[in-house]
């Protein structure tokens, strides 16, 4: 299978070098993921600037793959590569494994996310990957379960399909268990800091409280919760069928 691995941690990231030691011997990986930290840009796109394009190092050297890193957004690094590098198209497009989970809300702010929705707007089976940052597992871990259950969802799941995906802190009996649940919903309290600095400068950094308004059963957050791996189906279509719906029966009644 040829794979193409990107994030919203940087191209040095852990998480990506542990999907692409544990993907490589057995598929064809490339890699193009940004080059510096890019978490929260959504599918966020650079217009209007020049974006650097650089070798992967040391990813190229140390697995002999194909590895690019692009000086802008996690979106850049996917539509660069499928629109001007690639002669041919990957199977499937996986992003992460991101430092931290992308539960309930912060999907809609995740580059992570961000990332695997480039590769769906593609017409690419995508997923996104993450770790809670309090985890007992390992990056290397979390890759090789990842693995086995790359063969299972291709194999069985009518392509192209987009699954976030976020691994728990610990495994419930220790067991990887994957669920598939619905987007819940999150909130932060106190979500900016604010400082001011000696010369008088006023600054906020975003620095919240978790508050989670929504995380019953069957949610992302509540599957994780009690140990198990989170799976959400998503889409990239945002029109609100219940409102059209609505205001179509209102013309039929008139």
């Amino acid at each position: 299978m040829r794979i193409l691995l990107s994030n919203d941690d940087g191209i040095q990231a852990d998480g990506l070098e542990a999907l692409v030691q544990v993907l490589c011997p057995c598929h064809e990986v490339i890699v193009s993921a940004p080059f510096r930290q890019q978490s929260g840009m959504s599918q966020a796109l650079t217009v209007g600037k020049a974006m650097e394009l650089l070798l992967g190092e040391p990813l190229c050297s140390r697995y002999g793959i194909e590895a690019w890193a692009v000086d802008g957004t996690p979106t850049d690094a996917v539509k660069l590569y499928l629109e001007a590098l690639s002669n041919r198209f990957p199977d499937i497009v996986i992003s992460g494994i991101n430092h931290g989970a992308n539960l309930a809300t912060d999907i809609l702010y995740s580059g992570t996310v961000g990332a695997a929705t480039e590769g769906y707007l593609h017409g690419l089976s995508s997923l996104a990957v993450s770790l809670d940052a309090e985890s007992k597992l390992s990056f290397q871990t979390v890759a090789k379960i990842l693995a086995n259950y790359l063969k299972e969802i291709v194999d069985t799941q009518q392509s192209p399909f987009f699954y976030n995906i976020n691994f728990p802190r610990e495994l419930r009996n220790g067991t990887p268990s994957f669920v598939m649940g619905r987007q819940g919903r999150r909130d932060y309290k106190n979500a900016f800091l604010r400082e001011e600095r000696a010369d008088g400068r006023v600054f906020y950094v975003v620095q919240g409280e978790i508050f989670d308004t929504d995380k019953s059963e069957p949610t992302d957050i509540y599957a994780v919760e009690q140990g198990y791996i989170s799976v959400t189906p998503l889409m990239t279509d945002r029109t609100d069928y219940i409102v059209m719906e609505n205001k179509l029966d209102k013309k039929e009644t008139t």
